[in-house]
């Protein structure tokens, strides 16, 4: 069995527990892996949810060392850990999109002050893309908030048509935006790792905030770079096609997709570490 073989199991094995262990809070089905990809020895990505918040988060850290690793690791525990500590956890979807903002604060000043302290991690940082899923009450419906900075992505897939819901904080992304240049030539320019935003970069940063309209049987993906820069929305979208004919959208379906699309981004290259976070709506 080869190193890499190896790395997989293991990570693999520690994420499916995680995943299943709180699966079935507030009827949400999810499932999260990461891997550090065929080149790269570390991983810098990491994964959380938090079920019984209905809070779903990845972040991509950079920096030199294991700075990138810190960065991520650091800005998802005070981003859940400061939606733990609101004393309006319970409180309807209008307050949402306050709660992450406040959230997305406070993970940004930690990553910045924990860069400032040693010379080692000074340039830290790490993407970040959330959801926080609010349940249905009697007055309202079930509602959805996403959250993101940089260049790690949200995708929902419904009625077999799957949709990007973020657009990068990137370089390249604003050159698109300005018509300067193609998407397709976007996804092979030389500066498209470049990202504008990222938590912990700056003392303050502006995160992305929406609300969305969920419904029943939704899919949505939260994935780092590492997957998106590999496989193409066209090439994810036929993954979710065919994921979807095998009927394999089910708490253990769920985990089986998340390792497929990882295997996938490694078949085509596996430059970067890759993460991904499923979330099934019921």
């Amino acid at each position: 069995m080869s190193w890499f073989q190896r790395s997989y199991r293991n990570i693999y094995r520690l994420q499916q527990r995680a995943s299943h262990n709180a699966s079935t809070t507030q009827t949400l089905q999810f499932a999260m892996l990461s891997h550090p990809g065929r080149v790269r020895k570390g991983n810098e990505d990491t994964c959380a949810a938090a079920a019984e918040l209905g809070a779903f988060v990845v972040c991509d850290g950079m920096g030199g060392a294991a700075a990138g690793e810190v960065a991520s690791a650091l800005a998802t525990q005070v981003f859940l850990e400061a939606l733990r500590a609101d004393p309006n956890q319970t409180s309807t979807a209008d307050a949402s999109p306050q709660r992450l903002a406040t959230a997305v604060t406070l993970s940004n000043r930690a990553v910045y002050r924990q860069a400032s302290s040693s010379p080692k991690l000074q340039g830290m940082g790490t993407t970040l893309v959330a959801l926080l899923h609010t349940p249905a009450e009697e007055t309202s419906r079930a509602a959805l908030t996403l959250v993101h900075v940089g260049d790690s992505r949200c995708y929902r897939w419904r009625n077999h048509t799957l949709t990007p819901l973020t657009l990068d904080h990137s370089l390249v992304e604003e050159q698109v935006r300005l018509g300067e240049i193609t998407p397709l030539e976007a996804e092979t320019h030389p500066m498209r790792n470049i990202i504008t935003r990222a938590i912990g970069a700056a003392p303050t940063v502006e995160p992305e905030i929406q609300r969305l309209t969920p419904q029943p049987g939704d899919l949505y993906l939260l994935a780092s770079d590492g997957l998106t820069r590999e496989l193409s929305d066209t090439l994810l979208a036929t993954a979710f096609q065919q994921a979807a004919t095998r009927s394999r959208h089910q708490a253990s379906g769920l985990a089986s997709f998340a390792r497929s699309l990882i295997d996938q981004a490694n078949e085509a290259g596996g430059r970067d570490n890759i993460t991904v976070l499923l979330l099934q709506l019921p």
